[in-house]
């Protein structure tokens, strides 16, 4: 079988100016260029440039699918917005990266599965994964939380040292992980997260508050009079100057006090929760088994 990779970048933030898309051509000769995006697909060879570095100077999102089982989404997004002590719990090495350059948070989500099947459709996968960028702008950990179990199961393939699994913490546990958004189950599929494993880790996810998507006037007026003259008066500057990508998403967290994600403090361990998923696979097998036994009475 020959090699496949595919490589997807966006730019949602701001346009790709032309010298911008001259330096990204030295690159890849090949490669569909335009003021927002960087596609290319490889049967033999690689890119010719590092992701991560492009990611850092030009884009604020990257897919890279192969059909040896790489699946990555990296993502990037401006500091203010996610912070690195936030994200930092949730990374285990080599799947889960983060870091930070002048202005911007990145993150790396990886999985590697060499003995999966193809999955039709994966090169075509960040339309749907993109939704996870601006949730995690707005205070919603839980992309972050799947990738650290997608993380988890993959260590659990890798290694088998008990006592590292005992000693592991588990990180803040967002609110919701019952209840994905489009984009967060999306992830979790994209990453190969276990669903039972998923499962037992929602056991100790809070329900979500539930607010209006979209605030209304009357929800808004008090909240912007109540705003320091010279804080807004910053604010209508920055809007002026604008455009500024986040400035609209930053100010209804400031007004709506939803700059502290909806979490609770992890206190289970790595084995506590892979125990937990396999009881729970367990007992759906054994179901499932029981479930095609047939009864004394169907042999009669």
């Amino acid at each position: 079988m020959s090699e496949y990779q595919y490589y997807e970048f966006q730019a949602l933030d701001r346009p790709l100016n032309s010298t911008e898309q001259d330096r990204l051509r030295t690159i890849s000769t090949r490669a569909r260029i335009t003021a927002t995006s960087f596609t290319n697909t490889y049967n033999w060879g690689d890119l010719g440039g590092d992701p991560r570095r492009m990611l850092e100077r030009y884009f604020d999102a990257h897919l890279h699918v192969t059909n040896w089982g790489t699946h990555r989404l990296m993502l990037r997004l401006p500091k203010r917005t996610l912070s690195l002590p936030t994200a930092q719990p949730y990374c285990m090495d080599p799947h889960v990266d983060a870091w930070t350059n002048g202005t911007h948070l990145l993150l790396d989500l990886t999985s590697e599965d060499e003995g999966g099947d193809w999955i039709e459709g994966a090169d075509d996968s960040l339309t749907a994964l993109i939704g996870v960028r601006d949730e995690l702008a707005t205070g919603d950990l839980r992309p972050l939380y799947i990738a650290w179990l997608s993380a988890l199961a993959a260590w659990e393939l890798e290694d088998d040292d008990e006592e590292e699994y005992q000693t592991c913490p588990e990180p803040p546990v967002p609110a919701g992980l019952a209840e994905l958004t489009a984009p967060q189950r999306a992830l979790a599929d994209f990453l190969r997260v276990d669903e039972d494993l998923l499962t037992v880790a929602a056991r100790a996810s809070t329900a979500l508050s539930r607010k209006p998507a979209k605030p209304t006037k009357r929800e808004l007026a008090p909240l912007i009079a109540a705003v320091p003259p010279k804080e807004k008066d910053a604010l209508l500057l920055r809007l002026a100057l604008g455009p500024e990508p986040g400035l609209h998403t930053e100010f209804l967290r400031r007004l709506r006090g939803a700059a502290t994600p909806a979490t609770v403090p992890g206190r289970r361990t790595a084995a506590h929760l892979l125990d937990a998923a396999h009881r729970l696979r367990s007992e759906h097998r054994h179901r499932a088994a029981h479930q095609h036994t047939p009864s004394p009475e169907s042999n009669a």
